[in-house]
């Protein structure tokens, strides 16, 4: 059996991406009482049925706080009994979480006894530090569309093989904000820029007048020769440890050219030894 523990902060996307696992096959139940999803899989696992091969349960702020606190343990435990269970936690900036509540004018689940929006915000993070804390894959949905989401779980998740690392290198700007859910970054916005440039202003890293302008220059070969031998040194480690999911970000001002160019580069030459490797440029959504 299969679980993934969905959870994340209200409006970054939690409700979306348990729809999404449903369209790819999976059994899925939003806003389950932690103090249940032990007797839901001993349920799901006496049953004899492919229907629970793979099941997805959201866990959101509405549940009592010393049952959000024991979710890490529980998952744990369900490992050891040899079943994978992987946690996922959708986050975005408090800006964005504000302008969505504006636009769909719903109430937060915290905001009651006259607490306002953003003191909700606030203490829901707070109350989900713990899943936060022990997440293995956190999805910042800050850039991202449902579109993008459906995409990347896909990718992540959908595709991820079992007990196999999932790797994903992301491009950002740093104008934008570092990527919530990077495990390791890389900053970039020392190596010559395309984007002075008038020629190559309005390309990206993936346009062949970029990738030559970029293969010209040594400081840029030297950059990916450092990653490269970074990650590789310790890969291994993630996977001894038996992670699942793995994400690199690439940082550079603006999120076009330099960061995008060594993230296609980055994929190219892990997708050659592992079998779950994935490219996202999230500054490109907000650009297009």
């Amino acid at each position: 059996m299969r679980l993934i523990i969905v959870s994340g902060l209200s409006g970054s996307g939690k409700s979306v991406a348990l729809n999404v696992l449903e369209d790819l096959g999976w059994y899925c139940v939003d806003n389950i009482p932690t103090a249940l999803l032990n007797d839901f899989i001993s349920y799901s696992i006496r049953r004899d049925s492919k229907v629970y091969d793979r099941c997805a349960v959201g866990i959101d702020a509405r549940n009592e706080p010393h049952d959000i606190a024991a979710v890490p343990q529980l998952a744990q435990d369900l490992r050891r009994s040899g079943i994978e269970c992987e946690i996922v936690f959708l986050h975005a900036t408090e800006n964005a979480l504000l302008r969505r509540y504006g636009d769909t004018r719903r109430r937060h689940p915290l905001a009651h006894d006259g607490l306002s929006l953003k003191d909700a915000l606030a203490a829901e993070l707070k109350l989900l530090e713990p899943i936060t804390y022990s997440a293995d894959l956190v999805i910042d949905t800050t850039t991202s569309s449902v579109h993008d989401l459906r995409d990347l779980l896909g990718k992540r998740i959908e595709k991820r093989h079992p007990g196999r690392l999932s790797i994903m290198f992301e491009s950002f700007g740093y104008k934008h904000g570092i990527p919530a859910g990077a495990d390791f970054v890389f900053d970039a916005r020392t190596l010559p820029n395309p984007y002075w440039e008038p020629a190559l202003r309005a390309l990206d890293g993936r346009d062949r007048a970029t990738i030559e302008f970029l293969e010209n220059q040594p400081a840029v070969s030297e950059f990916l020769v450092d990653a490269i031998q970074f990650i590789e040194r310790r890969l291994p480690l993630y996977i001894e440890k038996n992670r699942a999911y793995l994400t690199v970000a690439i940082g550079c001002t603006g999120g076009q050219h330099r960061s995008v160019f060594l993230v296609e580069r980055l994929k190219a030459h892990f997708s050659a030894s592992y079998a779950s490797v994935n490219a996202h440029h999230g500054s490109l959504t907000i650009k297009s």
